[in-house]
């Protein structure tokens, strides 16, 4: 096979587990898409702490900007009326956001440390609580956009 053939042979690879994950989160339910979401934020605080502690800072601030989106779509999406504890989880958005931002500004790995043990209580807790509903079929409507608000 020659170097062109094994390029675009990994491109195409590359286009499938796009298109699979692209499916895999259309397809999930909302419960499902919370749980995505945690799980991906804490995957991308742990490799920012271990890009910050190996002083490698252009993955840590990658890393830590990935997760303060996460962070954003989490707090916008949140209906603060619909429940009592909505106000409150609104607020440790609004901690956790600010202190990633000062993570990535000053490099310091002690903030971030301080996100993942503020988050990880949350993402366990979400995984526990979502393992509690009974399957649900597609969160897509008819439109093509997600029933998620």
């Amino acid at each position: 096979m020659t170097s062109t053939a094994v390029r675009a042979s990994r491109l195409s690879r590359a286009g499938q587990v796009s298109r699979y994950n692209d499916d895999a989160v259309l397809s999930a339910p909302p419960a499902r898409l919370l749980t995505m979401l945690y799980d991906r934020l804490l995957l991308d605080l742990n490799r920012a702490q271990s890009a910050q502690e190996s002083s490698n800072w252009g993955p840590a601030s990658e890393n830590l900007l990935h997760a303060q989106a996460i962070v954003t779509e989490l707090s916008s999406t949140l209906k603060t009326d619909a429940w009592d504890g909505a106000s409150g989880l609104l607020s440790i958005y609004q901690y956790a956001m600010e202190a990633m931002i000062g993570a990535n500004i000053y490099r310091d790995v002690e903030r971030t440390k301080e996100c993942i043990k503020l988050l990880e209580p949350l993402r366990q807790g979400w995984h526990e609580a979502a393992s509690l509903l009974p399957v649900q079929g597609s969160p897509v409507r008819s439109n093509g956009t997600l029933g998620v608000g």
